[in-house]
């Protein structure tokens, strides 16, 4: 057994469409092989040692004969396409039942709620691109001093402010209200969000100090059971906001997948206690998944692919490292949202036998929960088949 698991999610980095992708329109999405193909070959050699190009063909990536790691995908079983209930999957707790969706704004009760508690008026309450509603509706709002509220095609309540109109800790303050008063009931949305932008008109610029404000799993996930073991659960980026702080024992918050992975590089060189490190990298999802750059998306892959050979070189024989990701979001497709994929599964420890070892297609996302528990001696979840033995065989 290992002492310490560490858990990469790549956000957003899919690889093909599930079989019930056409449900979401999302048939032709593969987000990493599109990337590939747009850039002419990605140059991930860390990810290829471990089997990457044997999951899918990769434009760029060889197909090793002898990975250095376990690899496979991982189908989700939770209705939809979100962060949040892809990391509630990975940690064994999938939802059965979706989030209510605003295609066309929120609805006139959810508005004069907001307004009743916090005093507001809104600007905006309609689907929108994050970059565009502020080009848009920015101006005004530094003359009215109301905040911008808008949604997209996940379930989310956004908040969008400039930070000396309405100062972070306000907009914080705004999100925590409208998470506890406003989108309750049929109206929980997954997610409410911060979005501090900073800039003049013509320039306006979203900061890093984006907050996320999760509803509750609803049920327990590895996570919690960890936790009520004794054992360490280190969140690093949003994964304290994505689990809404259950089950977590420290929380590092980052501005940048860079920031991310110097983090939890830092702490693999240390002696911590036995337990979990589960990082979430939300660049590829937030900054170049949403806004259609494949380019930028190619290359944080290769900056991503070069942290983790450093990372890598600090691990020991009593670790394994696991690299998932949480959805797709295929930018070389027409739309900015989310993609229905399956996710890459590279599971990689310096025991791991001379032999190709195939994961095959796991049916769901808590097969990774699943996993964790057993190599910590927990219960069994309800959701998820260990594949723990294949990695010790």
């Amino acid at each position: 057994m290992f002492k310490r698991i560490f858990v990469i999610v790549l956000d957003s980095v899919g690889i093909g469409a599930m079989p019930d992708a056409f449900h979401y329109g999302d048939t032709k999405a593969n987000t990493l092989v599109h990337i590939a193909e747009y850039k002419g070959g990605l140059n991930l050699p860390v990810l290829a040692s471990m089997g990457l190009g044997l999951i899918e063909p990769i434009a760029g990536i060889p197909e090793v004969s002898r990975p250095i790691a376990a690899f496979g995908k991982m189908a989700e079983i939770s209705v939809g396409k979100d962060t949040t209930s892809g990391h509630w999957e990975l940690a064994g707790c999938p939802l059965f039942t979706a989030f209510p969706v605003y295609p066309n704004g929120f609805p006139p009760a959810v508005i004069e709620k907001f307004t009743t508690y916090t005093g507001l008026h809104v600007l905006g309450n309609k689907a929108a691109s994050g970059t565009e509603i502020i080009v848009e509706l920015g101006e005004e709002h530094l003359r009215t001093g109301q905040p911008i509220v808008y949604t997209s095609a996940d379930s989310v309540f956004q908040i969008a402010a400039h930070e000396e109109v309405i100062p972070l800790e306000r907009l914080y303050e705004l999100c925590q209200i409208v998470r506890e008063k406003v989108c309750i009931g049929d109206h929980a949305v997954g997610r409410i969000i911060a979005r501090p932008f900073i800039g003049k008109p013509g320039s306006f610029v979203r900061t890093a100090n984006r907050h996320d404000y999760s509803l509750q799993p609803p049920g327990a996930t590895v996570l919690d059971m960890l936790k009520q073991s004794g054992l360490s659960v280190i969140g690093i980026g949003k994964i304290a906001d994505i689990y809404a702080n259950q089950g977590i024992t420290q929380s590092y918050p980052t501005k940048s997948n860079k920031q991310g992975m110097e983090i939890i590089t830092d702490l693999a060189a240390k002696n911590f206690t036995n337990g979990l490190i589960m990082a979430n990298l939300v660049e590829f999802d937030s900054v170049y998944g949403h806004r259609n750059d494949a380019a930028g998306y190619a290359q944080a892959l290769e900056e991503f692919d070069l942290a983790l050979a450093g990372f890598k070189a600090k691990l020991t024989e009593d670790d394994l490292l696991f690299i998932t990701a949480d959805h797709g979001c295929d930018p070389t497709l027409a739309g900015t949202d989310h993609t229905r994929e399956y996710v890459p599964l590279l599971a990689y420890h310096q025991r791991l036998p001379g032999q190709v070892i195939n994961l095959g297609v796991r049916s769901t996302f808590a097969d990774l929960g699943a996993t964790i528990a057993e190599n910590f001696g927990l219960p069994p979840l309800v959701y998820g088949q260990s594949f723990l033995k294949d990695l010790l065989r």
